[in-house]
């Protein structure tokens, strides 16, 4: 049995399946949105739902950021510190989405402007996954099982669930907190990933389209490459260097495959080699800058020195990436050597992106889990090489058989059916962060209302996380990278509520942060039993049930 209305030129895809593509990246993305409307619809009177049912620490540091567009930034600056700050061009779609809301009814407004981008974003990156996938496969149904295994697909980490070792090795399984080695936890609630993850594969296709042609204009093609090049950097600016990184990989293995054969008698053709070389240099120009750009800030500016230190994601366990790719390593193997035999264009790089996962997994950096951007992708087109090779054959002529190699890829889609039951669980639950108590949502609105805008609050690290995506103010501590010398304002804040720091240093404190507001409610009066109305210098503004807010009056 051939596939003869199933298969496709090679690269080419149809206007029948993009067409098919926008309709299941729709069907997808309105799936990942259910826990978020569930949440919205069972809030009730007594609480109010995030807008988040993973990562909420980051979700409101999303929406902040948002905020801080709709009062008129341009440039991002956290609300998370007392320290003061430059400003630099990061978070750009967060500031630019908040520049279309305004009060009154701001925060849901920006939630919703939030899941709109997350939407969007999901329906670039599945329609650049399928495009990358096509540039490799031929196959028509294995390009489109292979969007689902790259959006939809884990590894094998939901068995240490199972087997209730969640922590085993020292973390959770890869899949259930990297949205970069994986997809489907940025199509979930991360979309800034997502669209850099689209214009990454966009730019690296561009890049083997070029290649593989051999006469396209570099004049014509270079910049459409750069600008995608720019923008995930842009979104992503680590996904700028790894852009770099793996067409540099490209070049090189290129370029010693070109010396070997000089070297063994042959003449070799370099003048493809210097066209792919110069279209890389005139793409990369405008990322260049804006990596330029973003290391001179991080040379003049203390706050994001002190961010960049505090901004610290290891690789797991080399155990969890095996156990999250042994699902994929037979095929991958075989794929590896199809595409190397055919002499693919792009065999090279892709398979070199593919091995260069424990160098870029593990070099010595604080973002490691951060580089194998894309990884999981990667591995599963070497797998779909290898089974289309494998369909190809005539022992693989029957649909049963065909999906006899098929089948066991499936069990990657059992992690993301755990995540996804997780986020509908969590909501159901109805419990802190996912939902704050609605008399404290109360008094952040009263604050965005009636405070000073921009002035600092003192309250406890989960208060001050979620206040600055309901009032455009900033906090002491609030988000574990970006609240600048959080440990040492983390033991001040214990010693502040302490009823033995007494009123003279709190008042120093308050004076040399430059405080003007303090919120009180149960997560403060958990740090110590220091009842702030007995202060002086704090006069009461408003009260509602257990939260208390007072602006400083130390003169």
């Amino acid at each position: 049995m051939h596939e003869t209305n199933n298969s496709a030129s090679m690269e080419a895809v149809s206007r029948v399946e993009r067409f098919w593509v926008v309709k299941v990246s729709i069907v997808v993305m309105l799936l990942t949105s259910l826990p978020y409307l569930l949440g919205y619809a069972i809030q009730g009177d007594a609480l109010r739902f995030s807008g988040f049912v993973f990562a909420v620490e980051d979700g409101n540091s999303y929406i902040a950021k948002m905020l801080g567009g709709a009062q008129g930034a341009w440039l991002f600056r956290t609300p998370y510190t007392p320290m003061q700050q430059g400003g630099v061009l990061m978070f750009a779609p967060y500031i630019l989405l908040g520049k279309l809301a305004a009060f009154p009814g701001m925060h849901d407004q920006l939630v919703a402007l939030f899941h709109l981008f997350r939407i969007l974003s999901g329906l670039l990156f599945l329609l650049a996954t399928y495009e990358f996938i096509a540039f490799f496969v031929n196959t028509q149904s294995l390009r489109r099982f292979g969007l689902l295994l790259a959006g939809l697909g884990g590894g094998l980490g939901w068995i240490l669930l199972l087997a209730g070792q969640s922590g085993a090795f020292g973390s959770l399984p890869l899949e259930f907190y990297s949205p970069e080695t994986f997809g489907f936890l940025s199509l979930y609630g991360v979309p800034h990933l997502a669209a850099s993850r689209a214009f990454l594969l966009w730019a690296i296709l561009i890049y083997l389209r070029f290649v593989k042609s051999g006469e396209l204009s570099i004049a014509r093609t270079a910049p459409r490459a750069g600008l995608c090049w720019l923008a995930a950097g842009l979104l992503q600016p680590l996904n700028a260097l790894l852009v770099g990184f793996i067409l540099a990989l490209h070049l090189a293995v290129l370029g010693l495959l070109l010396l070997l054969k000089s070297h063994g008698g042959r003449k070799p053709d370099w003048r493809k080699w210097q066209r792919s070389f110069f279209f890389v240099l005139e793409a990369g120009i405008l990322p260049g800058i804006l990596f330029i750009y973003l290391a001179w800030k991080l040379s003049q500016d203390p706050f994001l020195q002190a961010w960049s230190s505090q901004n610290i994601l290891p690789s797991p366990h080399p155990w969890h990436y095996l156990l999250a790719f042994a699902l994929l390593l037979p095929y991958a193997y075989a794929g590896a050597r199809r595409i190397l035999n055919q002499d693919r264009a792009g065999g090279l790089l892709l398979v070199g992106w593919a091995l260069a996962l424990p160098l870029l997994a593990y070099l010595p950096v604080n973002v490691q889990r951060r580089l194998p951007e894309g990884q999981w992708l990667v591995w599963g087109i070497l797998a779909l090489v290898a089974v289309e090779g494998w369909w190809a054959a005539p022992a693989f002529q029957t649909r049963i058989r065909r999906l006899v190699v098929i089948i066991p890829l499936c069990f990657s889609f059992i992690s993301t059916t755990v995540l996804f039951a997780g986020g509908l669980l969590t909501v159901q639950a109805k419990a802190s962060p996912v939902f704050r108590v609605r008399d404290e949502v109360a008094m952040f609105e009263f604050l965005a209302d009636s405070g000073e805008r921009g002035c600092l609050v003192v309250s406890s690290f989960s208060t001050g996380n979620a206040l600055p995506a309901w009032a455009p103010m900033r906090v002491v501590i609030g988000h574990g990278p970006e609240s600048a010398g959080l440990a040492n304002l983390q033991e001040e804040l214990k010693w502040f509520y302490n009823p033995q720091a007494g009123d003279s240093w709190r008042r120093d404190w308050l004076a040399l942060h430059g405080a003007c507001y303090l919120f009180w409610g149960p997560a403060e009066q958990a740090l110590g039993s220091w009842d702030p109305r007995q202060a002086e210098y704090l006069g009461m503004m408003s009260q509602l049930g257990e939260y208390w807010l007072f602006e400083v009056e130390l003169e």
